[in-house]
């Protein structure tokens, strides 16, 4: 992700009963969503039935699901009720959540269905796109989902979902999953049932309704990809969104199966660049013909097995998500555009990371933040996670590294991961102790600011070289140097490393980091004497 009258459907049935990476404490384990929504043309209110079929993670007399609340200026959620078997179930509505009162077993299935209206706070952007039509687009980043779904809002709880969609006919919608069902209802309305079979965290869960131009550009696997995009924009349209096929089977290719069962590339309301959405992707409105829009594409794409299939167990391990989605891009790029391309691409990242690191000192794994999430959408989670994930690459080597990447999305599909479990499978890949490198890179604020001194020795023959960390905390890596002709791989691990290689002639000048390989801002200078 870049900065950038209701039909119930009942599921009950369809839920399998599967423990995934629930945060401490947690009393519910949510299986799968049914959302019912109602939309409308005359007023912003939509109705909304939730069935929540969840498992019981232990004993409990109560709990809670996020729903924002009605609140002044008319804006939020109200629940008229709540019904499990038909039967009427005791709750309470605060302002951002929903205590249900009911008897829960560990162990124990049940399904609620809550019926509730209102005016979206956040969340479902209903809106006019640029050509002065009607839009309602979700938009659910970090935690923005309960402004218009009852859910639990977190992404260590990931489930399947349903939307069924009542809105005027004239609308087309678009959802994750597969569309099942689509039919006329009386007074001009239509009926639009999408079905995702996935495990998705809440963040990625969203219907886009519009006036739609669509395009099946093709099958890459069996999976269908589509693009859509307002009836405007339709020439430019097709054509800008068609490069999505290549870049998904690239990563196809190089890191797994896909998870989901089509690909939409949707051009949107979202308030950023992009918005990773399961299987149903949203750009800014001026992503049509933008110069960048295959790098976004890039970006998003690689987000549906990192973020989306492979989630983060926590925000804290936003970069797992960012960092990966940074990195696959870059890599992307370096196979289609050459090895140049990557260089160029790290440079500027690194320039991005060491700017950002003199606004804000902070871990990659960042437990610092906890309610205000956007804060994480900074250089540390994309361009620092990113410049991590080559270096790692660079240690354990092409065959290694992508043997632990793959592990690692294979175990995680469907699930949560954090940053210890990666580590555990690029060692298992490996061979490598990668404790230290982790500490260092992820779990230690800063970077390394190097000041390199070299003198020519015309005596000896040799050139003396002093390298000097600058930062507080000494780390430890291997830095490459060229100098006269020949790369020379210098280990440093001390506040101050020095040694002497030997040349024929005083060369003009020694080239640190030739390959850009290593995240550090360094200085370097000749010692006249």
């Amino acid at each position: 992700m870049r900065k950038y009258t209701l039909c119930l459907l009942s599921l009950g049935s369809l839920f399998c009963l599967s423990a995934k990476a629930q945060s401490p404490g947690a009393v519910i384990d949510v299986q799968h969503y049914g959302f019912n929504i109602q939309l409308n043309d005359k007023n912003d209110t939509i109705k909304g039935q939730a069935e929540i079929s969840l498992r019981y993670l232990r004993d409990a007399g109560s709990f809670q699901i996020n729903l924002v609340k009605q609140r002044g200026g008319g804006k939020g959620m109200l629940v008229s009720g709540v019904t499990e078997n038909g039967k009427p179930v005791s709750f309470l509505q605060n302002d951002d959540d929903l205590t249900i009162t009911t008897d829960g077993k560990t162990g124990t299935a049940h399904t609620y269905i809550l019926t509730y209206s209102g005016i979206p706070a956040d969340g479902l952007i209903i809106s006019t796109n640029k050509f002065g039509h009607r839009t309602f687009f979700g938009d659910n980043w970090p935690n923005r989902a309960h402004n218009w779904l009852p859910c639990v809002d977190e992404p260590a709880d990931k489930a399947t979902v349903d939307f069924i969609v009542t809105a005027p006919d004239h609308y087309q919608v678009v959802s994750n999953g597969l569309k099942v069902d689509e039919k006329a209802l009386p007074d001009n309305l239509k009926l639009t049932h999408w079905s995702e079979k996935a495990q998705c965290p809440t963040k990625v869960m969203v219907i886009g309704v519009a006036d739609f131009a669509i395009d099946h550009t093709g099958e890459v696997n069996n999976i269908p990809v589509y693009t859509y995009v307002f009836p405007e924009n339709k020439d430019k349209g097709f054509t800008s969104y068609a490069v999505a096929k290549e870049i998904l089977s690239y990563y196809i290719g190089k890191v797994g199966p896909y998870a989901f069962e089509k690909l939409a590339n949707v051009q949107s309301k979202t308030i950023f660049g992009g918005m990773e959405n399961s299987s149903c992707i949203f750009y800014f409105e001026e992503s049509v013909g933008d110069r960048g829009i295959e790098e976004l594409m890039a970006h998003e794409i690689a987000h549906q097995w990192f973020g989306d299939a492979a989630s983060e167990t926590n925000f804290s391990h936003l970069w797992l998500s960012e960092g990966f989605a940074t990195y696959m891009t870059n890599v992307y790029l370096e196979h289609k555009y050459g090895v140049d391309t990557l260089k160029k691409r790290l440079k500027a990242d690194r320039e991005t990371v060491f700017d950002f690191e003199k606004k804000r000192k902070t871990a990659v794994v960042d437990t610092t933040v906890h309610d205000n999430y956007m804060v994480l959408l900074n250089a540390n989670s994309y361009q620092k996670g990113g410049w991590v994930l080559h270096m790692l690459r660079r240690k354990l080597g092409d065959v290694a590294y992508w043997k632990g990447i793959r592990a690692y999305y294979k175990k995680y599909d469907g699930k949560n991961a954090n940053t210890d479990n990666l580590r555990a499978e690029l060692e298992n890949a490996s061979g490598q102790n990668l404790q230290r490198f982790f500490k260092q890179w992820i779990y230690t604020t800063g970077a390394p600011h190097l000041n390199i001194i070299w003198h020519y020795d015309a005596t000896k023959k040799s050139i003396d070289l002093t390298v000097e960390q600058k930062q507080a905390i000494v780390f430890d890596f291997p830095l490459e140097v060229y100098i006269a002709g020949k790369s020379h791989i210098v280990s440093v691990k001390n506040k101050v490393t020095s040694l002497s290689v030997p040349v024929k002639a005083k060369p003009s000048s020694i080239t640190v980091d030739p390959n850009v390989n290593l995240l550090a801002m360094v200085n370097v200078k000749e010692a006249i004497q």
